[in-house]
């Protein structure tokens, strides 16, 4: 009461004096009573707008309920009808008309202590095509995580959209559609934004702001980030991120009873081969050179890929006009008799232990695909990680069902406990959120000059090395969500201290890292 009589506030509140805890129950209370996910993330934003503590408070409290409301599968939808559901601006709209003048763009946010930016373009959001100028809600979402999930001070952290226009008629000829409406700018104007952009965030909030490229088309995102990489302290967690925590959850199957615990000795098949798709298998590759001292092209042999015109091979007509990510992995193919135009052809050549789905195909693992797999396999590992669910190649109920129950399965989305063959299982979610926040407080900490592809390797190991024998009891390789916050402090740390040792730091290195780096996040209370 005190404090409200030295706000001049007294009666223009209710007479009692809340914690925070009891805020938190009216909140949870009324956001459970929503009538679906989407109303819950509105009633979440309107909250945020309101109080922004309490809001972080309430995810943090309550991660694996309200992380898939914030984030995937629910903000695909979000982001689907962003400009009919929007109410108060977040962030900065950099569109290719400011190309020239992205610096002032800059300079009218309302502070340059920004450490970290998550910037898109739209084109690619989920598994859900361009959304252009709606898929600013997957910055804010992930923006989210870094502060919920990782501590990062959320005034420290500035979601971006470049508006380059959109190929969607749907919005094209929406009215309350509102980016710019236009198709798509492609070739060098975009590069040059983009470098731009980039550039003129260094001068405003430093040489080691991260910048981290999110849900790039297929044809930009690779090339971006191989301009970038060794610039600027970016990564893509399309590829990088997607790639990190699936190796980590690949590295965690290896140590389950009755599979080869080597990963050179796997056969890999993906279905899908795209940003994703062939980011984790770049990671694979670069794994198996590390650990078994052989060539990444060597490394690369038993690692496949199915794209929409069936299985890549060196002999396939017009092998060599493919994407060069793709380029990598056309192997010779001519041992294989038959057709390989289909994923069960390609799987029953192969012969493959992991079967990994990144190709936003629902229903592309069939029950003969998945009992094949049981049916070469002791334990067969399959990952379906397309988001969000509705694009999932196949539901943890199937996987079980369709192996005898054997099967090791992770998602993109997450999944309740399932019932199969008179067992219980609480399968992982294969989710980014597992490495990016912590990721992003390593370099953030550390004030690193770029990201090479080593420390992803290092990460990958360090998740997997957190996961314990009650969550493989479960059924899962990933620890529980409500560990998130002690997954993402061992991620910095190590992260951290492999930006001091390679000399990618610009900070002075602390005699106790731990310490240091929890020195840099914040709680959220009042």
């Amino acid at each position: 009461m005190p404090e409200r009589k030295k706000l001049n506030i007294t009666g223009l509140l209710p007479s009692s004096v809340e914690s925070i805890h009891l805020q938190l129950k009216r909140e949870m209370k009324n956001l459970r009573m929503k009538r679906n996910d989407l109303e819950k993330y509105v009633y979440l934003m309107e909250l945020l707008n309101r109080n922004e503590t309490l809001f972080y408070r309430l995810v943090v409290d309550n991660i694996k309920e309200c992380m898939p409301l914030v984030y995937t599968p629910t903000v695909g939808e979000a982001c689907q009808k962003y400009s009919h559901i929007w109410s108060k601006p977040r962030g900065i709209y950099v569109s290719i008309k400011d190309k020239g003048n992205v610096e002032q763009i800059l300079r009218n946010w309302h502070t340059t202590d920004i450490k970290a930016i998550v910037f898109t373009d739209g084109e690619r959001i989920l598994g859900l095509g361009d959304l252009g100028i709606n898929g600013m809600g997957i910055p804010v979402g992930k923006l989210q995580l870094y502060s919920a999930c990782a501590g990062i001070p959320p005034n420290q952290c500035l979601p971006v959209v470049i508006d380059n226009g959109t190929n969607t008629e749907e919005y094209l000829n929406d009215e309350l559609y509102m980016g710019l409406r236009q198709k798509r700018s492609r070739g060098a104007e975009f590069e040059e934004l983009i470098e731009e952009f980039m550039m003129a965030a260094q001068k405003m909030f430093g040489k080691s702001v991260l910048l981290q490229f999110e849900d790039f088309g297929n044809s930009t995102a690779f090339k971006l980030l191989n301009m970038t990489r060794d610039r600027f302290n970016t990564f893509n967690d399309d590829i990088q991120g997607t790639a990190c925590v699936a190796l980590g959850g690949i590295m965690s199957s290896l140590k389950v009873e009755k599979t080869p615990s080597k990963l050179a000795d796997h056969k890999i098949v993906f279905l899908g081969a795209g940003e994703a798709g062939c980011g984790i298998g770049s990671l694979i590759a670069y794994a198996i050179s590390k650990e078994d001292g052989i060539t990444i092209e060597e490394a690369r042999k038993n690692i496949w890929f199915i794209d929409s015109k069936g299985l890549i091979t060196a002999s396939r007509d017009q092998a060599k006009k493919l994407p060069h990510h793709k380029q990598e992995f056309a192997h010779d193919a001519s041992a294989f008799e038959g057709p390989l135009d289909n994923l069960l052809d390609v799987i029953k050549a192969i012969k493959p232990t992991m079967l990994i789905g990144v190709s936003a195909t629902p229903n592309a693992f069939t029950k003969k695909v998945c009992e094949y797999m049981a049916e070469i396999n002791e334990v067969p590992i399959i990952f379906a990680l397309s988001n969000p669910t509705h694009k999932c190649e196949c539901s943890a109920q199937q996987a079980y069902d369709w192996t005898g129950g054997k099967c090791i399965f992770a998602s993109g989305s997450p999944f309740g406990t399932i019932t199969s063959h008179g067992k219980s299982f609480e399968p992982g979610q294969g989710n980014n959120a597992y490495i990016f926040p912590g990721l992003a407080l390593g370099v953030i900490a550390a004030e690193a000059k770029k990201i090479p592809e080593s420390l992803f390797y290092e990460t990958a190991v360090c998740l997997a090395n957190l996961v314990t024998g009650e969550d493989y009891a479960r059924g899962s390789v990933y620890p529980p969500l409500e560990k998130i916050r002690h997954v993402s402090l061992e991620i910095a740390k190590q992260v951290a201290e492999s930006c001091f040792k390679l000399g990618l730091a610009r900070a002075k290195q602390p005699d106790e890292i731990e310490a240091w780096i929890r020195s840099k996040v914040t709680d959220f209370d009042y």
